[in-house]
């Protein structure tokens, strides 16, 4: 980790500032002890960034589950469960600042199989196209909006279907060459070149809205190990989810849907179950030809909205009660913690023998970036850039000016409703939004090493843990996060 500490410009630190009091995002999926006992409702990671999708100015949204999905298990595999409401939540207006949903959206599935009289539980075949007759367990899913301006208004946007998850041979297309023994095919640039399975599956569900739900690449990029082995880091880091899958549910939102562009919304994500699950008898179970009985109304079992907070600062006692909360607690339940850092002091002893004292209490700069813990989005801005394979040369490039570094590397964009670094400058991605390929544990430790209550902040930094890229390119049209990988042909680092 880099010991450089230097003042940047008063516009820029203006800037920063402002909008470090917004998000932070990095995960290593691992974030309360309750929830790491039920993966399939165990988040992993938020993202919201602004997009043209086929002409219509949106928010793109996506939430990862079910993390370090060993690719190519069986015979069960990772699946959505049929028993968890996930949902994405959007807040707008006076909403934001009290961590309040004003809308919400709720994927919810179905899981059937073709035929149960078999030990092939997934694939009775090569799957040439999604819902063929090889393809054994078949999984859909609704997309709901819940309206919580019209009493919970609830409306039907659409159905889809989930592509079957990468084994190998029998899902041929995801992989390079449509060879099933070789590696998942790179992220691309364009919707044509798209695996067969994905372009089958985005679903358009009318009124600017598009969804997708599958098994991806894990596209957050860390080396966790080495960050919780006592802070000792290494050179060159590892990414500690290379080579692992997650299942995402995407959905791209229109703006006119949240109320127009000239705004900034806050967003996040919540897993729940039913309060009540009663086990049957075998005789109980064969009579009546089901699993368990669900009773009671939904509660919530897990959020995510900036991942490294519950991880990172929420203390033991706190973290399962983090998971089962509403944002709209957070400042009388978790403040504290943001406000003295337990991670900022174990970083200046560990990392900067106790030479940085200023980071370790009295941080209202941190309180500002997770409380409430929602991940902040400017609309009115174009576009933003986007990461395709880390590079600018090669097929599939990163857009021209994305940085994995968003500010720190001068990667900004317009804003028309906030004067920003002057003229209405704003960060390009995290903490405005966050998109696939931000390094936002590199600009979160800055965060927390710096010091950002004086005029102008002090930078040290920026800081890291020696990973800057995925271990796969991400797509730059939707559903954006990477290809699935291989179960028959990946590797971990």
């Amino acid at each position: 980790m880099k010991k450089i500490t230097y003042l940047l410009s008063r516009g820029l630190m203006a800037l920063l500032a402002a909008h470090l009091i917004g998000t932070a995002q990095a995960s290593s999926h691992q974030d309360a002890p309750l929830i790491i006992r039920d993966p399939s409702a165990n988040t992993t990671d938020v993202y919201a960034f602004v997009q043209n999708e086929n002409g219509t100015k949106s928010l793109v949204t996506a939430l990862g589950v079910y993390p370090h999905e060993e690719p190519g298990i069986g015979p069960n595999k990772y699946n959505f469960d049929d028993n968890v409401l996930y949902q994405i939540h959007v807040a707008t207006g006076n909403d934001v600042a009290a961590g309040r949903a004003t809308v919400s959206y709720e994927f919810k599935f179905n899981t059937t199989f073709r035929n149960q009289n078999t030990i092939l539980q997934s694939y009775l075949g090569v799957i040439n196209d999604v819902g063929d007759a090889n393809q054994n367990l078949v999984q859909t899913y609704t997309v709901t909006k819940v309206d919580h301006r019209h009493h919970d208004h609830r409306t039907l946007l659409g159905t889809g279907t989930v592509p079957p998850n990468n084994q190998g041979i029998a899902t041929p297309f995801y992989n390079q060459g449509n060879d099933g023994n070789n590696p998942a095919k790179d992220g691309v640039a364009t919707e044509a070149e798209l695996d067969r399975y994905t372009t089958q599956t985005i679903k358009n569900l009318g009124g600017g809205y598009f969804s997708f739900a599958g098994q991806r690449d894990d596209g957050f990029y860390a080396d966790i190990n080495a960050i919780f082995d006592l802070l000792q880091l290494r050179s060159p880091g590892k990414d500690s989810q290379g080579g692992f899958n997650i299942h995402i549910m995407a959905l791209v939102i229109p703006v006119s849907e949240l109320g127009g562009d000239q705004q900034i919304v806050g967003v996040y994500a919540t897993t729940s179950r039913r309060q009540m699950q009663i086990l049957r008898d075998e005789t109980t179970r064969l009579v009546r030809n089901g699993g368990p009985e669900l009773h009671g109304p939904w509660v919530q079992v897990a959020r995510q909205g900036n991942p490294l907070f519950n991880e990172g600062l929420v203390a033991i006692a706190d973290k399962d009660r983090y998971s089962r909360t509403s944002p709209e607690s957070d400042n009388e339940l978790f403040r504290g913690y943001a406000m003295t850092p337990e991670l900022a002091h174990l970083i200046n002893v560990i990392i900067f023998n106790g030479q940085l004292p200023d980071v370790e209490t009295g941080r209202t700069d941190i309180a500002g970036i997770f409380i409430p813990d929602l991940i902040k989005v400017d609309l009115s801005t174009d576009p933003c850039r986007l990461a395709g394979n880390g590079t600018q040369q090669g097929p599939n490039p990163d857009d021209p000016g994305f940085s994995r570094l968003g500010i720190f590397g001068d990667d900004t964009l317009i804003s028309q409703i906030q004067p920003g670094f002057g003229n209405g400058v704003i960060p390009g991605g995290w903490p405005n939004g966050r998109r696939f390929g931000d390094d936002v544990v590199d600009i979160a430790v800055t965060a927390l090493i710096s010091n950002l209550r004086v005029n102008p902040p002090i930078i040290r930094g920026p800081a890291g843990d020696n990973v800057d890229f995925n271990d796969v390119a991400y797509n730059k049209v939707f559903p954006y996060e990477s290809t699935p990988q291989n179960g028959r042909n990946h590797s971990h680092p």
